[in-house]
């Protein structure tokens, strides 16, 4: 393994987007992740979900039943050798499973046990169901984003993996540094609702100096409102993204689009907008999104093509950059951030649920004897 975290244990317990994206944030980055799968999941060849189920890449897997005591005893033999186990559960699953903090402190007292859910381990609403749309509602982000008339679903990125899987990344780690310098292992309570929360910090405090209109989405420079910070459609039905904020990028943005500034009302007039957005309208319809890009091309106009999911890869600059790679026949994103001296990098794709199931017994001291008779009673596949 290569990169930063490389020779740290993590036990990741099988479940659904944000602590799957952490596990594969640490495993890309060289720790060495061991995905406890269901046992009555494992199947023998990759199925398309399985095959494509890119958060797994990098992973090794060992199929479980947490209902058996053999099981149990598994995963906590597991916890006894690593630094750090993850689990994305309702509050008291993992608990009521056997495999919960106290169990597993228990066994490591250095260990750092992460969970993320959606409203927390606490709360009048902690027990209840919710996905991404719900958090973001709750913390006031869903409020903000999208047209005038009614807000917008920004895909699942801020609860689920900004707010959840990248929050508890930072939690974990933060944890060990601890865990490490004391010996002393705790919980962390990664909770969507608080990431995406804390995202809006900045957004807080332009409310409270009173630049942000939070009650009118669609006014602010930030959410569409400005029209030097919008999205335009091109003569092709395709868009270009505009961000000139700033002064100067703004004056370039002009320059570009080949208008006057004397012509125009004041980038900062907010009831010159309107019209301005017209303008900018017009203009852009004018070409293609293509003809846009190479016109703006190494100007500061801050002026971007909105490229497809499809496309992104192929384009020159994420291309030099190796933004995006190709393993086990599927284009994905590459890890990031970067390293100078440990670079990270994906040792392989998502692997067959439970294909490591033995290594990791024989690993954990477990004799083929052993193993076989964990085996017949079904406690691993």
């Amino acid at each position: 393994m290569s990169g930063p975290l490389s020779g740290i244990r993590v036990v990741e317990l099988a479940g659904l987007g944000p602590a799957p994206f952490c596990g594969m944030a640490l495993a890309d980055l060289g720790a060495e992740v061991i995905r406890v799968d269901r046992a009555d999941v494992v199947v023998g060849d990759h199925t398309s979900r399985t095959k494509h189920d890119l958060h797994n890449r990098g992973k090794r897997s060992i199929g479980v039943n947490l209902k058996t005591p053999g099981a149990v005893d598994v995963v906590l033999d597991l916890a006894g050798t690593a630094e750090i186990l993850i689990e994305g559960f309702r509050p008291g699953v993992t608990e009521r499973l056997g495999v919960g903090p106290a169990e597993c402190l228990a066994r490591n007292t250095a260990l750092v046990y992460g969970r993320v859910t959606g409203w927390g381990q606490e709360g009048p609403i902690a027990f209840t169901a919710g996905h991404d749309i719900d958090y973001i509602a709750l913390s006031g982000v869903l409020h903000a984003v999208g047209p005038a008339d009614r807000p917008i679903p920004p895909l699942n990125l801020i609860g689920d993996y900004g707010g959840g899987g990248m929050l508890l990344a930072l939690g974990v780690m933060a944890a060990l540094l601890h865990a490490r310098a004391t010996g002393e292992g705790q919980i962390v309570d990664a909770a969507m609702l608080d990431g995406a929360a804390l995202l809006t910090t900045s957004h807080h405090g332009l409310m409270a100096e009173g630049i942000w209109a939070a009650s009118r989405r669609e006014s602010n420079p930030l959410d569409g409102g400005a029209p030097f910070y919008a999205a335009y459609e091109t003569s092709d039905g395709r868009h270009m993204a505009v961000g000139a904020l700033e002064p100067q990028f703004y004056a370039e943005l002009l320059e570009g689009l080949g208008l006057e500034p004397g012509d125009l009302p004041a980038q900062t007039d907010h009831s010159g907008w309107p019209a301005l957005r017209d303008l900018f309208a017009e203009k852009f319809l004018e070409r293609t999104r293509d003809e846009w890009a190479d016109h703006f091309e190494g100007t500061d106009a801050c002026v971007a093509p909105v490229l497809s999911m499809e496309e992104a890869p192929n384009h020159p600059h994420n291309r030099s950059r190796g933004t995006f790679v190709e393993v086990a026949d599927v284009t994905q994103p590459a890890p990031a951030p970067r390293f100078s001296t440990t670079p990270a990098a994906i040792s392989g794709g998502p692997s067959v649920p439970g294909a490591d199931t033995d290594s990791i017994l024989d690993q954990l001291g477990y004799s083929s004897t052993q193993i076989g008779m964990l085996r017949s009673s079904g406690a691993v596949a």
